[in-house]
């Protein structure tokens, strides 16, 4: 009978090897990666806006609503009533230029502050990069600018306002700066409502108050004159307050007599609320990054 052979042990098995394809549902993400999935931003928009006008009549139609009641309010109750209307040559238009960036970032933080949270199924169960969130609610909240731009475009042309360069390069500044403030705001609110619900009902609050907080139904000059130095100094901080500037100077500022100076030092104060847009953004970025990959497990 045959001896039986010897055991000799085979080659180790090697464990088992990471298909690269496979994605952690807690990956880094990153505003890049929203550009990279461009189609699923694009989704995320479509999803939105149907969900905000589903069974409405009017859809985007309410994008026009929306402005002109704010406006109206506004003007009868600050311009009419108050008679700021009679201090501000061409009222309408230097409140609505500032009431439309106002909007702009008023909506733009409070729905991005509730993004994340309110698409808890999808953080859950699926692999997307969690920034297309608070993308998706910036992109709605432009969608929604476009027409109340259009509307100041008209407006102004109605009172004899005449586009130039200058003041068609600070307004895109200062529509810039809103867009990178709200955003990197937004990204830092959507990632702290994850852990403090509170914190999208403080956002809702403070943003009742920001409509009081910039020129937009007085002038910069009401500052100066009513409140002490070193609160004019701190105000003029505020990055909205260059931004709405920047707006009322090329809507507004071609139809003013000149009676409200412009804003001191505007060139300057340009530059830093750019500045300081950028260092929020970078800012939220960052820390909703970092704290993204714990999204999953305290929904």
């Amino acid at each position: 009978m045959a001896r039986p052979e010897p055991f000799r042990p085979g080659p180790e098995r090697a464990g088992p090897v990471a298909d690269p394809e496979l994605r952690s549902p807690a990956g880094a993400g990153g505003l890049m990666e929203v550009v990279h999935h461009r189609y699923l931003l694009k989704l995320l928009l479509r999803r939105e806006l149907k969900a905000r006008y589903k069974g409405s009549l009017l859809g985007l139609g309410w994008s026009y609503v929306r402005p002109a009641v704010n406006f109206g309010v506004f003007y009868f109750v600050v311009g009419v009533f108050m008679g700021m209307d009679k201090v501000i040559k061409d009222f309408p238009i230097y409140l609505f230029s500032g009431l439309v960036l106002v909007t702009l970032f008023t909506e733009t933080l409070q729905s991005a502050t509730r993004s994340v949270l309110h698409n808890a199924p999808l953080v859950r169960k699926v692999y997307l990069p969690r920034e297309l969130f608070p993308s998706a609610s910036l992109l709605v909240s432009l969608v929604h600018f476009l027409p109340a731009l259009a509307i100041l475009v008209a407006g102004s042309l109605s009172y004899g306002w005449r586009p130039t360069l200058p003041g068609l390069a600070g307004a895109a500044l200062g529509l810039l700066i809103v867009v990178l403030f709200a955003l990197g705001l937004g990204l830092l609110c959507a990632a702290a409502t994850v852990f403090f619900h509170d914190v999208e009902q403080v956002v809702d609050i403070v943003m009742i108050t920001v409509s009081w907080t910039v020129p937009m139904v007085y002038p910069w000059t009401h500052v100066r004159e009513h409140a002490p130095v070193w609160v004019l100094q701190i105000w003029q901080l505020n990055p909205l307050v260059a931004a709405v500037e920047l707006f009322h100077r090329g809507f507004w500022g071609p139809l003013s007599d000149g009676r409200i100076p412009p804003l001191p030092g505007l060139t300057a104060r340009t530059v830093s609320a750019l500045g300081l847009a950028f260092m929020v953004f970078f800012i939220g970025e960052g820390v909703f990054a970092r704290l993204q990959k714990r999204f999953a497990q305290e929904m």
